[in-house]
């Protein structure tokens, strides 16, 4: 496999798999264009080197065809600016248009294809809609992380029409693969990983792989309570899996076989409604009045996380310790970050990982604090799961 960095692109056409899946307000304005500035370095070094670029993506679920609400055309200014450099745009990604505009692209010049999923075999990995993608670069360069674990046409399928030495992760991809393999393989202990939010569903796989690894695994959010339940504690009405107490007590078990600490809050800041004006108190987290609920970790399960994260080498983190969207509830969420951050600053490797927990860390402005903020949360879940992802894999084939 060939490596982005030390490849020289003049007076290549590059054709870029990027993740602009954006989210857009009622105006079609872009509320937050994170994933666009994850990938500006990756098109920079190819206009630098002298080479020309071809951008496609997906935006939203457009069910059936073109859509206005998603079309890419609405980030053509934006990336303009960000790049310092007119984009051109086509209306299709396929077809007579988008070749046109290929064939005139000269060094220098960027083209924005239209959204991927205005075609349905973009999802479903259609060889024969791959095919005609590949014909619009010399070069392809998957940098969409975001959407690595989708076997669709542009993120895995296109991968067969460009031999071995024409296949790169930009550098977006790279860094993302470097810091999710750096601590699946070669995590220094202690190895912490955060796992909160609101499932224990969502969560089994990762926490079952991640007992492999970790040292310790503190779990918060509210997919802590159906820990509590399952070891017989009252947890009033809160967010509880009852299917899944055999699941959770058997992850317990598990995890002290292997020597493993699970850490569970102690205590909970608790509402008597899911609300922002809710009435709140504080309560063990095993001993909850009925009619309560909890909505995020209280002080002493903040000073019990804080301190083993601060022991820490390597931490993973995936997942709120709480409804941090709430004035009320986000100070555990916080705490933590904050954690996170100065163990980072000690010198520890930490990974933020997952929708919600990256929207923490940069609600909260910790975004540059901790080692790497990864951008894509299925994808990153599910490479914590051990799984393969299609999107990596098509790039690292022979």
């Amino acid at each position: 496999m060939s490596k982005f960095s030390d490849h020289n692109f003049k007076d290549q056409k590059v054709l870029i798999r990027v993740d602009f899946n954006v989210p857009l307000n009622d105006k079609y304005e872009i509320t937050d264009d994170t994933r666009i500035t994850a990938a500006i370095p990756t098109i920079e070094k190819i206009l630098k080197d002298g080479g020309s670029v071809v951008l496609m993506s997906h935006l939203g679920r457009p069910k059936d065809g073109p859509t206005e609400k998603y079309s890419l055309k609405h980030l053509v200014s934006h990336l303009s600016e960000l790049l310092k450099v007119k984009v051109i745009f086509a209306n299709d990604c396929i077809g007579e248009e988008a070749t046109t505009a290929y064939a005139a692209l000269q060094p220098g010049e960027v083209l924005l294809l239209e959204n991927l999923r205005f075609y349905k075999e973009e999802e479903k990995g259609d060889k024969a809609f791959a095919e005609k993608l590949s014909k619009l670069g010399d070069v392809w360069v998957n940098d969409a992380f975001g959407t690595a674990h989708r076997a669709h046409a542009s993120t895995a399928v296109i991968a067969e029409f460009f031999p071995a030495d024409k296949r790169f992760f930009g550098l977006l991809m790279e860094g993302e693969v470097k810091s999710a393999e750096k601590v699946l393989h070669s995590a220094e202990k202690p190895f912490v990983a955060i796992i909160g939010g609101a499932k224990v569903s969502d969560k089994i796989l990762i926490i079952e792989n991640l007992l492999e690894q970790a040292t310790d695994i503190i779990i918060g959010g509210g997919m802590a309570y159906t820990f509590m339940k399952a070891e017989g504690g009252n947890i009033g009405k809160s967010l509880c899996e009852d299917d899944r107490l055999d699941t959770a007590r058997e992850l317990l078990k598990k995890a002290e076989a292997k020597g493993v600490c699970i850490h569970l809050p102690s205590d909970s800041v608790i509402a008597d409604k899911f609300a922002a004006d809710a009435e709140t108190s504080a309560a063990p987290s095993n001993n909850i009045p009925d009619g309560w609920m909890g909505l995020d970790i209280a002080s002493n399960a903040v000073e019990q996380f804080c301190n083993v994260i601060s022991k820490s080498k390597t931490i993973l983190w995936n997942g709120p310790m709480g409804v941090f969207e709430m004035e009320k509830f986000q100070h555990g969420t916080k705490a933590i970050a904050t954690a996170v951050a100065d163990a980072t600053q000690k010198g520890a490797f930490s990974l933020v990982g997952g929708g919600d927990s990256v929207a923490a860390v940069n609600q909260f402005g910790f975004a540059e604090k901790v080692s790497y903020v990864s951008t894509g949360g299925g994808a990153m879940l599910e490479y914590f799961e051990g799984k393969t992802l299609p999107g990596i894999a098509a790039v690292q084939k022979a």
